[in-house]
């Protein structure tokens, strides 16, 4: 009886039995957050879909309203003048050799530190006043939907942990901008086209836009726009520019 329990298999070691439980532990924790991470993502995505389908409306609202109250002063044989433009998209046109201090620093504050880098402003006494200091070393003007949209789809990149980082996924805007509402490009598109509360957050998160040298070139960067050059304030014809250097 005694041979019988001699050459009976050894049992397995306590020692690789715990960690063998260790191990299906961990990846049953595993298993719980990946399917967590999924359960969240699937309601991020109905979330951010609303949430573009209800600025789609407001957009084409804001587009209808503005057709109707033209309508409506044309029919009682008036003149109807649209809100003065809240948001300038500007872009650095000159280098600064050779110019004061003064122009140097308001150039930095708009953080156009490159020839044909770009940045959203918001327009209020302040930032006109800094604009005309400037003048001509930068082309700006009133950007539409459709160029904010295109500005920041193809050359959006964030500043993360002072990066620039591109803009890949809505998780990163989330985990920078999520404690202001911001989770997704739709968010940050309507936040700087309507220049909302959060506007000076969003607008320092985005990296300055490196723009390409315009298609067919620049006429002349030391004339005013209205004279036939390119510096200054082209209003809403800055759309066309952006289309050339974008």
């Amino acid at each position: 009886m005694a041979e019988k329990e001699a050459k009976k298999v050894p049992s397995v070691p306590e020692s690789l039995l715990k960690k063998r439980q260790a191990y299906a532990a961990m990846k049953a924790k595993r298993q719980k957050k990946i399917l967590a991470i999924k359960k969240y993502r699937k309601t991020q995505r109905k979330l951010i879909y609303a949430r573009a389908q209800a600025y789609h409306k407001e957009y084409r609202h804001m587009y209808r309203q503005e057709i109707r109250m033209a309508r409506m002063a044309r029919k009682a044989g008036n003149y109807y003048v649209p809100a003065e433009p809240k948001l300038a998209f500007v872009i650095r046109i000159r280098g600064t050799n050779g110019v004061s201090p003064k122009v140097r620093k308001v150039l930095q504050l708009l953080r156009l530190r490159q020839i044909f880098n770009g940045t959203f402003v918001k327009l209020n006494k302040a930032s006109i006043n800094m604009l005309r200091i400037v003048e001509p070393y930068i082309a700006w003007g009133y950007p539409n939907l459709k160029s904010v949209h295109e500005l920041i789809y193809k050359r959006g990149y964030g500043k993360i942990n002072k990066q620039r980082i591109a803009l890949t996924d809505n998780s990163l805007i989330e985990k920078r901008l999520g404690k202001f509402g911001i989770i997704c490009m739709e968010d940050v598109i309507h936040e700087i086209y309507t220049v909302g509360k959060n506007f000076k957050v969003v607008n320092n998160f985005l990296w300055p836009f490196k723009l390409s040298s315009p298609r067919g070139g620049m006429k002349k960067k030391t004339i005013h726009f209205v004279e036939g050059g390119d510096a200054g304030n082209r209003e809403d014809q800055i759309n066309r520019l952006i289309r050339r250097m974008n």
